[in-house]
């Protein structure tokens, strides 16, 4: 691949960065001062695009590269590429499922513990000598908590997984029922916020799911629910989020994504109630490393006409 020319969006790892400096001849985007004028003199010669769940590949630079062949994102989300444009174009898309599923679902279940059991703050309680002037205040038991999941994909069936381990009761919705799985259906997200402790989002972000936790979900997960999101901020209407913590309409959160990273609405860092992490779903070595082997061998397989590993379009 050393003669082809790839086209990095956004700064990713190192080792990704690396490999394909090695491997073929890398533009790097976010370096770019004047983007316009870059991509008018290179849109001859880039054939491959490489993004991650921040920046994509949207209809603009889709257009202003007509010798694209390849997207290939570091991310199992699709919400940052024109998947109609690229399939109009019969331009190729490949993401990095799997190699991320246990990380992101590891980080769902730290979640609803360290909300319900307020592990950030018995840390601090410690840190600021607090303890010394007393215990930490009671709180709330995970084991046996009634788990419900929006979205039973990948992800969403390995957290319900390690939620049974608690003893959960594990409910879901999606796009349709999924016959082979024991867990109770939902048809009704309303209905499935209703009869859940603890909500998670684990679903693709679309225009139909965006904005899909609102005040009618929230509401019915009510003042002893918990929801957590480790799919993507635009899932959930945060104004509404925000005033229904704030209010007390909702017992608390476990967000490690917002709507317009990295832009966090203040209001919510003076709640106890509330875990905030900076998107770290799939932030290990280990998984950041074979995404980026994905990436990779991806992109390696259809300069080669070979099959692609993980293909989308």
């Amino acid at each position: 691949m050393e003669s082809i020319n790839v086209l990095m969006t956004y700064p990713m790892n190192d080792y990704l960065e690396q490999q394909l400096d090695k491997r073929c001849n890398l533009h790097k985007l976010w370096t770019v001062p004047e983007k316009s004028g870059f991509l008018s003199v290179h849109s001859n010669s880039i054939r491959a695009v490489v993004g991650n769940s921040i920046v994509g590949a949207n209809a603009e630079l889709i257009e202003a590269l007509p010798k694209l062949e390849i997207v290939a994102t570091c991310s199992v989300g699709l919400d940052k590429i024109d998947l109609a444009k690229c399939r109009e174009k019969g331009i190729r898309v490949t993401n990095t499922p799997d190699v991320l599923t246990d990380d992101v679902a590891d980080l769902g279940i730290w979640l609803m513990l360290a909300v319900l059991r307020q592990l950030c703050q018995c840390d601090q309680h410690v840190r600021s000598g607090k303890w010394k002037n007393g215990d930490y205040m009671l709180t709330t038991k995970f084991t046996g908590k009634r788990v419900g999941i929006l979205g039973l994909g990948r992800i969403g069936m390995a957290i319900a997984k390690r939620a049974e381990a608690f003893s959960c009761t594990i409910s879901y919705f999606s796009r349709t029922e999924k016959p082979e799985t024991k867990y109770k259906y939902y048809p009704s997200l309303v209905h499935l916020a209703a009869n859940s402790d603890i909500l998670v989002v684990a679903c693709a972000l679309t225009e139909e799911t965006r904005h899909i936790i609102n005040r009618e979900v929230i509401d019915a997960l009510g003042p002893k629910g918990v929801l957590i999101n480790i799919a993507r901020g635009a899932h959930v209407d945060e104004s509404e989020l925000v005033s229904a913590l704030v209010d007390g309409r909702l017992g608390g959160a476990g967000l490690d994504v917002f709507e317009n990273e990295p832009q966090v609405p203040e209001e919510l860092f003076q709640l106890d109630n509330v875990v905030l992490l900076p998107h770290v779903g799939t932030a290990t070595v280990g998984t950041r490393q074979a995404m980026a082997d994905l990436v990779i061998d991806n992109l390696e397989a259809h300069f080669l006409n070979k099959p692609l590993l993980s293909p989308v379009v």
